[in-house]
């Protein structure tokens, strides 16, 4: 069976400067960040997908999880919640959005990727609605 939802990756990186497709070279800081998106058409095959280190580089996202050293996933759990719902909930729990242009081509957002300081990783990861992802 192949499942649909949305999911957020939590991913610590290193201080790196990178080039990200068309958004250029960019530097990112040291800390812990937050992607979220949305998976259609194989929740599973994306997010095992997004933790694997060897994949050939085709979304923003890949350009950091390759880099990243360590990554997690939770799934959400509420049905018919956008990525862009995910994003309002990182926020919301203290994330910066980082990265105009990141992760979004395809809805109005600013972005798809917040930096995590000062609990807000605890914060949006205990909400109701997350659940760990287990392959």
């Amino acid at each position: 069976m192949i499942r649909k939802g949305t999911y957020i990756l939590i991913l610590d990186m290193p201080a790196a400067e990178m080039k990200i497709g068309s958004l250029g070279t960019v530097d990112v800081r040291e800390g812990t960040y937050c992607y979220v998106g949305s998976a259609m058409n194989g929740l599973d095959q994306r997010i095992s997908r997004h933790l694997s280190k060897e994949k050939k580089i085709r979304w923003h996202i890949d350009h950091l999880t390759i880099g990243c050293i360590s990554a997690e996933a939770f799934e959400s759990t509420r049905s018919g919640m956008t990525e862009c719902d995910l994003g309002r909930a990182a926020e919301e729990c203290g994330g910066t959005p980082v990265l105009n242009g990141f992760g979004c081509s395809d809805c109005r957002c600013k972005t798809h990727l917040f930096l995590l300081e000062g609990g807000a990783k605890e914060r949006l990861c205990s909400r109701p609605f997350f659940a760990p992802y287990t392959q």
